[in-house]
């Protein structure tokens, strides 16, 4: 079988990549796409009969892949970190998924099946009806007054809160800021439902995918966006280890 490895994390494609050389040499890797629509011209270039799809990707999310084509001709597995809605979806479907990080075990009952769906030459699975499914559920969301406004964002989108004495401003991914009369203990849980906000510091909650460096020795985070958070000493543990499982 000929696959296409899809995720937006480069470590993520790597370690499946040589997990599939190591468990499954039989597959045979013929690219690997950083996003969606870069994913969408290979796979019409190089029709691969199976597709690793990561499920949570800036500007498209995985599931997405319906809406480029037609009619689907090949083999999804799909891959998730966290999402409950995703895996919800994928078990009423009967779809595989692999969940962050992958188990060698679990790579290889997801392949076997797929191998055997292959070779038996089965019906594509209508992966309309998981879309369906997907869109219908919210994502993690935060529902909020500002300025006399409501105003609903979802918590993926969030780049990094900081506290402000007994207010919080929250940075969105796009640069947008918002100023919420909430001190940052309330917030956190608030934001509980989404395991990529870490609390990193008493006045600073990060998300862990737009994390682009650390200063040890400043006690720093560095942030996409130019944003430079604060790292508790307490937190260095906590931190790397959740770094670590988030770029697995």
């Amino acid at each position: 079988m000929r696959a296409i490895i899809i995720d937006d994390e480069k470590a993520a494609r790597n370690v499946l990549q040589n997990l599939l050389l190591l468990s499954h040499p039989e597959i045979e890797i013929v690219d690997t796409c950083p996003n969606l629509p870069e994913a969408v011209m290979s796979i019409r270039a190089r029709k691969p009969d199976l597709i690793f799809l990561d499920v949570e990707m800036p500007q498209f999310a995985g599931y997405e892949i319906v809406k480029f084509f037609s009619e689907i001709t090949f083999q999804i597995i799909f891959v998730t970190a966290y999402d409950k809605y995703a895996v919800k979806a994928f078990e009423l479907n009967a779809i595989d998924y692999l969940v962050k990080p992958i188990q060698r075990s679990r790579l290889s009952e997801a392949v076997e099946r797929a191998q055997k769906r292959f070779r038996d030459k089965e019906k594509i699975v209508n992966y309309n009806s998981v879309l369906e499914q997907l869109e219908e559920e919210s994502s993690p969301t935060l529902t909020f007054s500002e300025s006399g406004h409501q105003h609903l964002i979802k918590t993926s989108n969030i780049r990094a809160v900081n506290a402000q004495g007994a207010y919080c401003q929250i940075i969105m991914k796009n640069g947008d800021k918002h100023l919420l009369s909430k001190n940052i203990g309330t917030l956190e849980k608030e934001l509980a439902s989404n395991p990529l906000l870490f609390r990193s510091h008493k006045s600073w909650i990060i998300n862990l995918k737009e994390v682009v460096g650390i200063q040890k020795a400043k006690e720093l985070i560095l942030i996409k966006g130019g944003i430079s958070a604060k790292l508790s000493r307490f937190k260095k543990e906590a931190f790397e280890k959740a770094l670590e499982n988030t770029e697995a």
